[in-house]
């Protein structure tokens, strides 16, 4: 399960979205997941999966590599549609068992909860596959710099950004290797109710938290070496500059999003979620 998490972690492949400014693929992401609030047709559903597939398939990011960033959310997907399914009453009853039922209403609830939540999460996975830590951060930054005329700290907050998504496979790296070196020792981690399995992860989280806290120090460490002072000052390697593919990208997601918008508003369709 610890290696399934794909957040934080680069792709390398060439394609066009590798290729795209950080800036577009940051906002872009942020509208596509705005997007999803902003209809409630199955008509509306498929368009943005078609949309998702087709930036899938642009991003040449195989698309096991994606389904297996969706499975440490398996049990949060399996709540959501739970919880959805008993507690809306909505329609025509399906199902009733004892105090429990499903409507018509709670089904299509469940449902289209599910695929907001799947699409969300890998609608935002392809941000991270297909965008190094350091462009990420850059992008960020320049995002955000307006915010320094009212003196938020623009460039120490990307840089913290910059820094969590660095260490998020380093510690699942780490977490993964005293997990075998426990198991080497004989510790179940496995067995027991959920008290007792809480209990398991003591010896895990302990050296976790000890390392964490040493790769810590010794990054504060090397960047005072370093004579780091923040943000003022300083000049990029590789300054971020527009191209004729990022406008073509910004024209693709206003041509959706006003499709979607349409769907939303205008289009009507027999399967509502509310």
């Amino acid at each position: 399960m610890i290696r399934d998490i794909t957040i934080g972690q680069y792709y390398p492949a060439d394609s066009i979205l590798h290729r795209l400014d950080p800036r577009v693929k940051i906002s872009c992401t942020l509208l596509y997941l705005i997007s999803l609030f902003l209809f409630k047709s199955v008509l509306g559903y498929v368009i943005a999966g078609c949309f998702l597939a087709g930036v899938i398939w642009l991003s040449k990011v195989p698309v096991k590599f994606i389904v297996k960033g969706l499975k440490p959310i398996v049990m949060l997907l399996m709540i959501t549609v739970i919880f959805n399914l008993f507690l809306t009453n909505e329609g025509d009853v399906l199902v009733k068992v004892w105090i429990f039922k499903i409507t018509e209403g709670g089904l299509r609830t469940a449902v289209f909860m599910a695929i907001r939540l799947v699409f969300l999460i890998a609608g935002s996975t392809i941000m991270t596959l297909t965008t190094t830590p350091n462009a990420l951060t850059d992008g960020i930054e320049k995002l955000l710099r307006p915010l320094n005329k009212i003196h938020v700290p623009v460039h120490e907050i990307a840089m913290m950004m910059s820094i969590a998504l660095r260490f998020i496979p380093i510690l699942l790296e780490e977490t993964d290797k005293i997990m075998k070196a426990q198991i080497a020792r004989g510790a179940d981690l496995e067995s027991g109710n959920i008290i007792q399995k809480a209990k398991n992860m003591i010896p895990i989280l302990v050296p976790l938290f000890v390392s964490a806290f040493r790769r810590a120090n010794d990054l504060a460490m090397a960047m005072e070496a370093r004579c780091y002072r923040g943000g003022d000052g300083r000049t990029k390697m590789k300054p971020l500059v527009y191209h004729s593919r990022d406008y073509l990208s910004y024209t693709v997601m206003a041509a959706y999003l006003v499709v979607v918008v349409g769907i939303g508003r205008y289009v009507p369709f027999h399967l509502w979620i509310f």
